[in-house]
């Protein structure tokens, strides 16, 4: 255990959201999804799995140690339905939730086209797989920054 570190990150996610850029991406993927024939082509080439988790679970650990990049439009993508495109199912309002909570914004989850985020996911950083069994329990985020006035001095 460490102080301060959601103890919901094992050491595998925390190792790639630590050697993740700004810019990189990192990938939130439900039960359903084919993370291991995804992940292949990341820069991490294998997924990541916190299995035990929902999404909402998932993202709320991720986004308590990871910055999104919120200077553009597309920092945090969902996976939309499947003919209603402007349908929001539960599994998407919870992460969303989870987003404005850790980030402080008002702004809403960008919905992008299944296949659209397919290939997105195919070059991301890394892919996560979570336990969350709903359908359309897909989200990729993008990291951001840590200004200096906001790192711990050591």
């Amino acid at each position: 255990m460490l102080k301060g570190i959601d103890h919901r990150l094992n050491s595998d996610v925390l190792g790639t959201l630590r050697a993740m850029g700004h810019g990189d991406t990192i990938v939130l993927v439900d039960r359903n999804f084919p993370s291991s024939s995804m992940a292949k082509s990341t820069v991490h080439g294998s997924p990541l799995f916190m299995e035990n988790l929902s999404a909402a679970d998932v993202a709320k650990a991720i986004l308590s140690v990871m910055p999104v990049d919120n200077f553009v439009d597309d920092y945090a993508l969902a996976m939309e339905v499947v003919g209603a495109p402007d349908e929001t199912p539960d599994v998407q309002k919870e992460v969303e939730a989870a987003l404005k909570t850790a980030e402080g914004s008002d702004k809403a989850l960008t919905k992008i086209e299944r296949f659209a985020f397919y290939e997105a996911a195919k070059n991301a950083y890394a892919i996560v797989q979570t336990g969350e069994t709903r359908f359309y329990g897909c989200f990729i985020f993008k990291k951001g920054v840590i200004a200096p006035d906001q790192l711990f001095e050591v």
